[in-house]
């Protein structure tokens, strides 16, 4: 099994005629996801490069591909929009990717997104998901789906990992995500869902969200979390676990050495509070039972440990 998506889950593009958008949906495309269209307003009616359908809105998309999930690059500036349209267009799961959102518009779109229950938020500024897909002899991937940016070939479906175990992944960074699924699957661990939530102040789903989900999963025999400086997700995170986590977790907290009030990378990975530095979310992960890498090269040793591979 998985979270969020499938081999089945059918998807779109929103801007599937940019730059970036036509790069990752062919990206896509080519691992195997189920990609039925995309929407570019003015063009609908034509299709793409790879010869998929494109609309002029959303609502037009799902009503003639049964669309279900949607990844989204367009310009900041209308971003937001797009998740709203999405999201009003019968979209059930949106991967925003985009970077530089406003952080006015994400509060205003998590205002009304509280109140659409069955409509999930990834992102934005963010690498997207992915359910691993299982390898065939003609070196391709079936039964999987990619939607975001991440190279797929380092990722493990569970049938392919040789300890037949499935870690659930969840971080902050995108490049950090990429590295827990190297170690993982260099150890012969595989992964259930990766899913890279995003560095921004104020986005879609948190770690609670992800966490309790794979705690559900009966195919999640773990869990890596990544986490950074900035906010208090990692904290609270930490309470959950302790509370409620049946299944055992291994994590890393980016930006120890940074300076209090300076910005590292992230918009949202800023230290403001004393519940904001890397210290105050290891000690609270700690106490929560999780095993932390001191390194980032130490996540999937950690992991290993925690499914008593090691």
């Amino acid at each position: 099994m998985s979270i969020l998506i499938d081999g089945g889950t059918k998807v779109i593009c929103q801007g599937i005629t940019g730059t970036a958008g036509a790069f990752h949906t062919k990206g896509c495309l080519d691992y195997g996801t189920k990609m039925v269209g995309g929407t570019t307003p003015g063009k609908g009616g034509q299709q793409d490069p790879n010869g998929l359908p494109i609309f002029d809105s959303v609502s037009g998309a799902v009503k003639a591909t049964g669309a279900v999930a949607s990844m989204i690059f367009v310009p900041p500036p209308f971003c937001a929009d797009a998740i709203l349209e999405a999201a009003h267009g019968g979209i059930k799961v949106i991967c925003a990717i985009t970077e530089g959102v406003p952080v006015q518009d994400m509060i205003r779109i998590r205002g009304l997104l509280d109140e659409m229950k069955d409509v999930t938020l990834i992102g934005p500024n963010c690498p997207g998901v992915i359910t691993p897909g299982k390898r065939v002899a003609t070196g391709g991937f079936e039964g999987g789906c990619k939607i975001g940016i991440m190279p797929g070939y380092i990722h493990t479906h569970r049938l392919d990992a040789s300890s037949r175990k499935a870690v659930g992944i969840v971080s902050r960074s995108g490049t950090l995500t990429y590295e827990a699924v190297w170690q993982t699957s260099q150890r012969g661990i595989g992964q259930s869902t990766c899913v890279g939530i995003g560095g921004d102040p104020v986005k879609g789903l948190d770690f609670i969200d992800c966490l309790d989900r794979f705690n559900a999963d009966p195919d999640t025999d773990g869990v890596v979390l990544i986490g950074e400086i900035g906010g208090t997700a990692e904290i609270e995170a930490a309470h959950w676990i302790k509370a409620n986590m049946k299944k055992p977790v291994a994590a890393f907290i980016a930006g120890r050495a940074a300076p209090a009030g300076k910005r590292m990378g992230h918009a949202g990975a800023i230290i403001g509070g004393a519940d904001d530095t890397a210290t105050a979310k290891i000690a609270a992960l700690k106490s929560a039972g999780v095993r932390v890498a001191e390194s980032p090269a130490d996540m999937g040793a950690r992991m290993a440990e925690g499914l008593g591979l090691a």
